[in-house]
């Protein structure tokens, strides 16, 4: 399988040469990113049912300090049963990518790898704090986390990023289409009553509808999925010892 990792310094040292010639073809410096979601969006696989083979479930989060231009990023790994932290990995880092609306993942993908290199147990599913096909390009962090890693992976985002949708009713596990273009893009979730939805979507190697019922069995008491939640937590806690 071939990586879509791309050489983040020579990009850096490229593009402070455009700049200082007085280039501004921002277009032009970003076609390598936009090429590797093309690439990424040809591999994703939108259907499998893995909940048979999951046992442990990576939540994934990223925090930054833009001041001191570093990225903290974390990995809760929970009990696919008892839903009960068992590991959990931090990287912390420099920012090595700019802030640019459709190309967050590869601001975020560099430091949650070398968060995956320090873990013991390596998670069956990954649910991220985020997009997966509900994105412009058709590629969020879930896509792009789970090509890169080969592990099913979900997106469930707490706002829309792209897409219309109906409101879902208001009772636990009432959902609705998100379409952008006229395509299901994901789904809208309720995943508590009277609680404001989630929007899951497909990352990798797992259909949409399977994708829903990860997130509604991960979140028994609270809108957001307990992978989502212990790896917020985790990130926020080293962030106030950090800075």
């Amino acid at each position: 399988m071939k990586k879509n990792t791309f050489d983040y310094q020579k990009w850096q040292n490229e593009r402070k040469y455009f700049q200082q010639e007085g280039v501004k073809k921002e277009e032009l410096e970003l076609e390598p990113f936009f090429n590797i979601q093309e690439d990424i969006k040809k591999q994703i696989l939108t259907e499998g049912d893995p909940s048979s083979e999951v046992k442990f479930i990576a939540g994934v989060d990223v925090a930054y300090n833009e001041v001191a231009q570093r990225v903290v990023a974390g990995l809760a790994i929970l009990d696919a049963i008892t839903l009960e932290c068992v590991e959990t990995a931090i990287c912390e880092d420099r920012i090595c990518f700019p802030y640019i609306p459709g190309l967050f993942s590869f601001r975020e993908i560099p430091p949650i790898l070398k968060a995956f290199e320090k873990l013991r147990i390596q998670p069956d599913l990954i649910v991220c704090d985020g997009q997966g096909m509900a994105h412009p390009k058709g590629v969020g962090m879930a896509c792009h986390l789970g090509i890169e890693l080969q592990i099913p992976s979900i997106g469930c985002a707490k706002s829309r990023l792209i897409g219309e949708f109906e409101a879902p009713g208001e009772e636990r596990g009432a959902s609705t289409p998100l379409l952008f273009e006229g395509q299901e893009v994901g789904k809208v979730v309720r995943t508590q009553t009277e609680v404001k939805p989630v929007f899951v979507s497909v990352g990798h190697m797992i259909s949409l509808e399977t994708a829903c019922q990860w997130v509604l069995r991960l979140s028994p008491n609270y809108r957001l999925p307990e992978t989502t939640r212990a790896a917020d937590h985790l990130v926020n806690q080293t962030m106030k010892q950090l800075f």
